[in-house]
């Protein structure tokens, strides 16, 4: 018995993942792909059903001939689309950068300092997230604005003698996505260059590189892994981001996200939109696959 109940209990505990991916991910999955080739209606809910599931469990299979890619052919034509996704991912891959480049840094230096002070060090950057994330970008709305605190900051020291434009420009929006998404960076990057041993980097200086040689030989190369998880979890999220264009970005601020929900809402076009779903998920998954695939050759290799 003690045997049967420890072998149902782990077989419980592999499946269980798959279970909660199978609920929660590829259900929805499968019904916004099932929307994507229905056909648009001035109705209530503004679709045609492309499959319907009323006339037992196989009826859907006579309604197949009801599908359409007439709703991705039409994403292909209109500029809008294609336009929106090019600018989302040209907006995600320079905040990324800059996050990546002022998430190194701070991660180094947390993975430097003193092991009594990296509990708090981690603990103030991971404090914001105590916060609601609508409050933290509505809060970069009273300081980049142009009576804002940025502003009247800049004019009484001189720097600027007429206020700056900042709010409703894609400067904002880098902004506001690099402050939101800044602990993304940093906490992968902290826990990979904690774990290193720096007295390489010593080992290193004493057979003659300097400081700086030293660094892009060893601990660059070392903290790789970090580094590209880091920017995955920024890249990913900002590519999809509605909120911070929204509130931060103008008029011109052309995302993927906003054209998604203006779609869905606004337009009441749900086969459009969900069409509009279903790519930008190909978008995200087909390189994050291929990553891993060559990740996992590449460790095969080295074994």
């Amino acid at each position: 018995m003690k045997t049967w109940l420890q072998y149902s209990a782990g077989r419980m505990t592999i499946w269980l993942p798959y279970i909660w991916l199978l609920i929660f991910f590829l259900t929805p999955f499968l019904l916004v792909a099932k929307l994507s080739v229905s056909e648009t209606a001035i109705a209530q809910p503004p679709y045609i059903p492309a499959m319907n599931f009323a006339d037992g469990p196989f009826g859907w299979w006579r309604d197949i001939k009801k599908f359409t890619v007439g709703n991705y052919l039409f994403i292909t034509e209109e500029s809008l689309y294609w336009k929106s996704y090019f600018s989302s991912l040209w907006i995600a891959f320079v905040s990324t950068m800059l996050t990546l480049l002022i998430g190194y840094p701070l991660a180094y230096g947390m993975a430097k300092a003193p092991r009594e002070w990296r509990p708090t060090l981690l603990m103030l950057v991971i404090l914001p997230f105590w916060t609601s994330f609508l409050i933290r970008v509505y809060a970069w709305i009273g300081i980049l604005k142009k009576e804002g605190l940025l502003n009247q900051l800049l004019l009484s020291m001189g720097v600027i003698s007429d206020p700056l434009t900042i709010l409703n420009t894609n400067v904002a929006v880098y902004i506001g996505i690099v402050y939101s998404y800044l602990p993304f960076m940093v906490l992968p990057l902290f826990a990979n260059l904690e774990k290193q041993d720096f007295t390489l980097l010593e080992a290193a200086e004493d057979l003659g590189c300097t400081r700086r040689q030293a660094f892009w030989k060893i601990t660059w190369p070392l903290s790789m892994p970090g580094v590209i998880a880091g920017c995955f979890l920024v890249f990913i999220p900002a590519v999809g981001e509605f909120v911070i264009p929204s509130l931060l970005g103008g008029s011109e601020t052309l995302m993927i996200g906003r054209t998604l929900f203006d779609e869905f809402f606004a337009n009441r076009d749900w086969p459009i939109s969900s069409a509009v779903a279903i790519i930008l998920l190909l978008i995200l998954i087909v390189p994050i696959m291929m990553f891993q695939r060559s990740e996992a050759r590449a460790r095969e290799a080295g074994r």
